[in-house]
């Protein structure tokens, strides 16, 4: 495996060994019902890098995602077999108090879908909801989560606002700042340029490149395109199976799989 990676067109240094392990999937099996969806999950996702999972629609990506803060308990025919960890704790144990995961777990979604509330209120929800902070206190998160969203300048005189008056691409970046806003680990993103025009989807995938400095994230996407262009580690599925996972440069410039390879040549997906 080799230690570069491609961004914008740039070789940069990277190395997966120096990393630590975040998220760290073994033997996870997830079914609804009947249908096996993820079957034998192995993966362990790094800290502080863009981690891409891409593959044809229906093969299990956006259920991988969501086993990470445990989205797919809602669904009542879901089941699941074997382990998953965040930081060597694992978030599939009976006791594990599935509220508290979910605050250090941030998701942004395919389609932006702000609060039918003001920008300040959707952002201010979740610190509310967890008792982080009230006054001047939850001013300076606001303040600070819609800077981290590289929101901030274009909204602060708007921040009584009803959110839905914002463009989509600014609506999406309110999402963010909203699960950045409760200070996660890990931020989810699926498929979160697909609703989005050229130019916002440009600043959402720069927003994921500043992201990892401080987040971990993980990202779905069908675009194989952006997959190359704003993350360091990709994984390749198929069916419910992780067919091929390394640094970004080697799946896309030297896959070891056919599977892999027909995929990004678009001879099959």
């Amino acid at each position: 495996m080799s230690n570069t990676y491609m961004i914008n067109g740039d070789a940069a240094a990277f190395s997966p060994r120096l990393a630590l392990d975040k998220v760290v999937f073994k033997g996870f099996n997830l079914w609804y019902g009947d249908n096996h969806v993820l079957k034998d999950i192995d993966i362990a996702i790094k800290s502080n890098v863009v981690t891409a999972f891409m593959g044809p629609s229906g093969c299990g990506k956006s259920t991988l995602l969501r086993s990470i803060d445990r989205m797919n308990d809602i669904i009542p025919s879901c089941k699941t077999e074997g382990d998953v960890y965040i930081d060597g704790r694992n978030i599939y144990e009976p006791d594990e108090d599935v509220y508290e995961l979910r605050k250090t777990v941030g998701m942004v979604f395919q389609k932006p879908n702000p609060f039918p509330m003001s920008i300040y209120d959707n952002i201010a929800y979740g610190p509310r909801l967890h008792k982080m902070a009230s006054g001047e206190g939850l001013d300076k998160i606001v303040e600070e989560s819609l800077r981290g969203a590289v929101l901030w300048d274009e909204v602060k005189d708007r921040l009584q606002e009803n959110a839905f008056g914002l463009s989509g691409g600014q609506q999406q970046r309110v999402c963010i700042a909203r699960a950045l806003s409760i200070n996660p680990d890990i931020i989810l993103m699926d498929e979160p340029c697909s609703a989005l025009d050229p130019i916002a989807t440009i600043k959402i995938e720069a927003l994921m490149r500043e992201l990892k400095d401080k987040y971990t994230v993980v990202l779905v996407t069908h675009n194989l395109q952006q997959a190359a262009r704003v993350s360091e580690m990709t994984a390749f599925m198929y069916i419910g199976e992780i067919i091929e996972f390394g640094a970004t440069s080697d799946v896309f410039e030297n896959p070891q799989n056919e599977l892999t390879e027909n995929y990004i040549t678009g001879r099959f997906g």
